[in-house]
């Protein structure tokens, strides 16, 4: 498989700053340790100027090219922070954090941009300007929408900017792209409701809101059976029901649940909160109940740009001989604020027969490392070509 040298040379030093940062996991936007970590290397490999504290405890450093009369600026973001899990996986460099892990390989990935990055300071050989983004609080804490309030990419004029996450089940170092949508929005749901609680024994002097509650779990699924239309792609969950009450013989007067729903377009995306609302509040009212929804809309669907896609993908088809066309995923990627604030694309590489993401046996595969570099040093190469 064709990568560069320089990664191959540096892929062992590579590994222990991914191990170092497997062992040391850091939730959201506590990643105080791996942010001062990554602005340490950063600063050592020579960029032209490395801030942090950018979207609370993101990092940003900037390398400029031996030539910058493109004026091409552009943005490569890997994300930091790891999960709230308790790892399984035995291996030596396991987490040393009871209940933290890094179970998405967002190690892996800032290994490689550091790997990157390195690089790229050392040889400098593009036309323009590379901004190397490290984002914390990934994993639902929208990190990448902080850091673009922050106002990053005008701070440093970034026009064009590009992700890569690993993915399981494909063949370690292989590639995957589509354009348009691409990973769901990911909106949130609290529903309270409320009745009338009681001895349960004698329910009719009651109103039941577990009743109530069941009827609504049911019934949110024709938003997806009967209000979507068929060829799109809806998701809605209810995850958590938790009551007033923990007896046996007590009707709860409050339930209070939380869901999540996946939409992959804005139009269903709307009809999801209007049909959520609709139904919650109308059943609770059939049963002499209330219902309070609270539709929190999280992150929007990330939308990969088409010129910018293909680009990604002729880079990565240079490095492992083709690049395959990705599924839609109905997970989330808050890589979606910052492809809605500059145009751009998101790739996936093969991590091989591995235990899936946020699985406790979960470990990346550090055999990609040198691929991943790869891709990152050649979009900011041909990109920015030298004249």
């Amino acid at each position: 498989m064709p990568v560069k040298n320089r990664f191959a040379e540096l892929h062992d030093d590579i590994t222990v700053w991914r191990r170092d940062l497997h062992e040391h996991p850091e939730i959201l936007f506590e990643t105080h340790r791996t942010s001062a970590t990554v602005a340490e290397k950063l600063r050592a490999f020579g960029c032209d100027e490395v801030v942090d504290g950018i979207g609370r405890t993101g990092v940003v450093g900037v390398i400029k090219g031996n030539a910058t009369k493109s004026g091409k600026v552009i943005g490569l973001r890997a994300d930091m922070d790891a999960l709230p899990i308790h790892e399984q996986t035995g291996v030596e460099y396991a987490s040393k954090t009871p209940n933290a892990m890094h179970a998405c390989g967002h190690d892996g990935h800032t290994a490689m941009l550091l790997g990157a990055a390195q690089y790229l300071a050392e040889t400098r050989n593009f036309d323009g300007t590379v901004v190397v983004i490290f984002q914390p609080a990934e994993e639902g804490g929208g990190g990448g929408r902080e850091m673009c309030k922050d106002g990053m990419m005008d701070r440093w004029g970034i026009q064009e900017v590009y992700g890569m996450h690993n993915w399981p089940g494909m063949p370690a170092g292989s590639f995957a792209i589509r354009p348009g949508p691409f990973f769901a929005a990911t909106d949130l749901l609290e529903i309270e409701v409320e009745g009338l609680g009681g001895h349960a024994a004698k329910p009719h002097e009651t109103i039941d809101t577990m009743v109530v509650t069941a009827q609504m779990i049911t019934a949110l699924q024709t938003i997806v059976s009967r209000n979507a239309d068929p060829i799109g792609n809806i998701v809605v969950s209810i995850t958590s029901i938790e009551s007033s009450s923990r007896a046996f013989n007590v009707i709860p007067q409050r339930v209070n649940l939380l869901g999540t729903v996946r939409t992959l377009s804005n139009d269903l995306r709307d009809l999801a909160e209007k049909r959520v609302t609709e139904i919650c509040e109308g059943i609770a009212a059939t049963f002499g109940a209330t219902a309070k929804v609270n539709y929190i809309r999280n992150y929007p669907v990330m939308v990969n740009h088409e010129e910018q896609t293909e680009f990604a993908a002729d880079v990565a088809r240079g490095i492992s001989g083709q690049c395959d066309e990705a599924p839609l995923v109905m997970g989330g990627e808050d890589f979606a604020f910052m492809l809605e604030e500059r145009p751009g694309a998101y790739i996936l590489v093969g991590n091989g027969d591995t235990a899936m993401v946020h699985h406790p046996m979960y470990n990346f595969n550090d055999d990609v490392i040198p691929v991943g570099c790869s891709w990152w040093a050649g979009i900011a190469e041909q990109r920015m070509p030298m004249g």
